[in-house]
């Protein structure tokens, strides 16, 4: 008999959305197979086990198509740098306690697993020494492992980071001297899922810290944590997550992925039928 994961402890959801994104202008807004893909984000979101789930933009444009597939918007300042500053404005505005537990689920990505979002609250729930919790999947292929665009995460024997960069971690010497076309098996490769639960007390303290020069080097805000000397947990995802969506070659991506998972789900359901 297999046992499925215990629930997670309550937590809420926090979508942060805005509309000026460098690469994709309008991103939470683009269509894909006719819904905005703020809409298939918030989809996956109510899917998981949170007691709440809230969409904060500063977009009035935004706001307006959220509220009309029913979601819960929170019109934010539009000073902020990050989607954690945001976050935190929604949890001191609605009073949330210090130890309430707040996922941070980013707006592009619609293939986020929900069993994922509950992991994520459960991590922080079972490990109090951590300000904060994420995820990892390992990295079974070389030519992820070097791409710059993929964010590495080197754990310590209990799960607690050491170190997230966009560089290719760990280096074994010996390996790679021979080949770096494949990657020596026993090695811990591991790629960072964005997906974060803060305490919200924890929250509020790291939004106040000034950006750390690692931080700033790499472009990971995640790295603002360690330098301070805090401590992030990070689990090895139960599932890999789906695609998100960073450039105009991810929309179709995403299009074929959904395509995918709705063909199998119909496949499964004709197979069950008498």
């Amino acid at each position: 008999m297999i046992e499925k994961d215990p629930q997670p402890p309550p937590f809420r959801v926090v979508i942060p959305a805005r509309y000026g994104a460098t690469r994709l202008p309008g991103k939470p807004l683009l269509e894909i197979d006719g819904r905005p893909l703020i809409g298939w984000v918030w989809e996956r979101a109510c899917a998981s086990a949170a007691a709440e789930v809230l969409i904060a933009t500063d977009d009035v444009r935004i706001a307006e198509v959220c509220a009309g597939f029913g979601a819960e918007v929170m019109m934010t300042r539009t000073d902020h740098r990050s989607g954690s500053e945001r976050l935190a404005e929604v949890a001191e505005r609605r009073g949330w306690e210090p130890e309430a537990t707040i996922v941070n689920l980013q707006g592009d990505e619609p293939g986020i697993a929900p069993t994922l979002i509950d992991q994520v609250a459960r991590g922080l729930a079972e490990h109090a020494e951590a300000g904060l919790a994420t995820l990892a999947s390992r990295i079974e292929e070389a030519a992820t492992l070097f791409d710059p665009h993929v964010v590495k995460v080197v754990t310590d024997g209990q799960g607690y980071a050491l170190y997230f960069t966009r560089a290719p971690v760990p280096w074994p010497r010996d390996a790679f001297a021979r080949d770096r076309g494949r990657l020596p098996e026993g090695v811990p490769f591991l790629r960072h899922i964005g997906l974060y639960a803060y305490r919200a007390g924890f929250l509020a303290r790291y939004v106040g810290w000034p950006a750390a020069p690692l931080e700033q080097a790499e472009s990971l805000e995640q790295l603002r944590v360690l330098w301070r000397g805090e401590r992030i947990h990070v689990s090895l995802a139960v599932e890999p997550p789906g695609p998100g969506v960073d450039t105009p070659d991810d929309v179709q991506r995403v299009r074929q992925w959904l395509a995918s998972r709705l063909s199998s789900r119909c496949t499964s359901s004709s197979e069950k039928s008498p």
